[in-house]
């Protein structure tokens, strides 16, 4: 079928009369072998309801939408989610009943906006609140099983590290919680239009069942933030503030099984969680 190219892109631009901002992290796609790439390396099949954050102009909905039950696209430009079913419907006529499209800020949205089950995301994140948007995704959206995004090279980085890398850090730990996450190859500055100062990488999600632990999520995920926060210190004073004073974070970490002295990137999201949970613990022990 018929893809956007960059003769296309331009003439949609200018026929809405948009400039890609970098507020709204606006880079279109104009390569409709990186569009194809995606999809595949994304796995999906035609059973999949795949959600995309920040169709643009269409170019990657044009080429999910043959592979895919349903197509729901999450747009915060209002000119942008106006024009995308036209332009649907101009290039796919046969597939146009296979998109919804919501207009909406992803980092809002929720089940009941989207009139369906997502079960893969596929997007060209905008760069600005990539991991943000991943992580909300994950966290209100149960029926997503796994997702493909493209993000910029040093956040792909970032949110595939393992522990003891010098890039691991709170989005690494929070991603994992989710999904086992890892890199799924790089991506060139020159199939954007225009062209972004930095290079993309794609990043293979795949949803897991988080740690076992009584600690809910919300109090791991503080647990995390607060050893990140001061990352050159012990986890011994960087949970000083967290636990009520450096010998409450020290207990806490030696009930865990955690060496004080050690520092965030060291552990695991499961140490996260015991050390979460531990606190409490120590909080009912001294009461």
């Amino acid at each position: 079928m018929s893809l956007l190219g960059p003769v296309e892109v331009r003439a949609l631009a200018e026929k809405l009369n948009i400039r890609p901002t970098k507020k709204l992290g606006q880079n279109f796609v104009i390569d409709g072998g990186t569009v194809r790439r995606i999809v595949r390396v994304a796995e999906v099949t035609p059973e999949d309801v795949a959600i995309e954050i920040g169709p643009g102009l269409g170019s990657l909905t044009l080429a999910l939408l043959p592979e895919v039950a349903k197509v729901v696209a999450v747009e915060i430009d209002p000119v942008l989610a106006g024009q995308l079913p036209s332009t649907v419907t101009e290039m796919a006529p046969e597939l146009a009943d296979r998109l919804t499209v919501v207009h909406a800020d992803a980092l809002r949205v929720g089940p009941a906006d989207l009139g369906a089950d997502p079960t893969v995301l596929v997007a060209n994140l905008p760069y600005n609140v990539s991991v943000p948007v991943v992580l909300h995704l994950l966290e209100v959206l149960p029926s997503l099983r796994r997702g493909l995004v493209m993000v910029q090279a040093e956040v792909a980085d970032r949110l595939a590290a393992r522990p003891g890398s010098k890039i691991y850090g709170v989005p690494s730990v929070k991603a994992a919680w989710y999904a086992d996450v890892r890199r799924a190859g790089p991506v060139g500055r020159n199939v954007f239009w225009p062209a972004p100062n930095v290079d993309s990488g794609l990043v293979s999600l795949v949803r897991r069942d988080p740690p076992k632990t009584s600690a809910p999520r919300e109090e791991v995920f503080e647990v995390i933030d607060a050893a990140f926060a001061q990352r050159r210190k012990t986890l011994r004073a960087a949970l000083a503030a967290w636990a009520g004073t450096a010998a409450a974070a020290e207990e806490a970490l030696v009930e865990a099984g955690v060496d004080p002295s050690a520092r965030g990137e060291q552990l695991g999201v499961e140490d996260f969680a015991r050390i979460a949970e531990h606190r409490r613990t120590v909080a009912r022990s001294t009461r």
